[in-house]
């Protein structure tokens, strides 16, 4: 068994993320969600204590995955839990493309090397941007997020959490 890290934002954590986080648990065995921020600026729209609640409700039926918040560098986070590498999910060409920058980029800083997994086709399209925006809007989010966090998400765009 070797663990692996799967870094991001997961703001909000939706059913694309679950699938990266299943095939990673698989094919490794042992992920460690990264969810990663700044502790010197406040970003997203859930705090990053509710991210991390939000990811290990969601991944608390997988076996071997674990989510823990880091500050500054996946590769740096990487390192601190001895993952044998990063695991990023990719939907899309346009994924590749700025993922392989990111990959090429963090091996040449760290040497920590970057394993694609693709996206199951019927989530290529979710993107936590236009969950947000759906949510805020009132739009139905409830097929695009697992549904042990679906009240979490929804909570956070309630008109009276604004």
């Amino acid at each position: 068994m070797s663990t692996v890290l799967y870094p991001g934002s997961f703001d909000p954590f939706h059913l694309g993320h679950l699938d990266v986080v299943s095939q990673a648990a698989e094919l490794f065995g042992s992920v460690v969600v990264a969810v990663m921020h700044n502790p010197d600026k406040p970003s997203g729209v859930f705090p990053t204590a509710d991210r991390v609640e939000v990811a290990r409700i969601a991944c608390a039926h997988i076996n071997g995955v674990t989510v823990e918040a880091f500050p500054g560098l996946a590769v740096d986070a990487a390192k601190k839990i001895g993952a044998l590498c990063i695991v990023k999910g990719l939907r899309t060409p346009n994924d590749f493309e700025v993922e392989q920058q990111m990959a090429h980029t963090n091996f040449a800083i760290s040497g920590v090397r970057t394993v694609y997994v693709p996206s199951d086709p019927s989530l290529s399209f979710l993107s936590s941007r236009y969950i947000r925006d759906i949510a805020a809007n009132g739009g139905n989010i409830s097929p695009l997020v697992p549904a042990s966090v679906l009240s979490n998400v929804l909570a956070a765009f309630s008109p009276r959490s604004k």
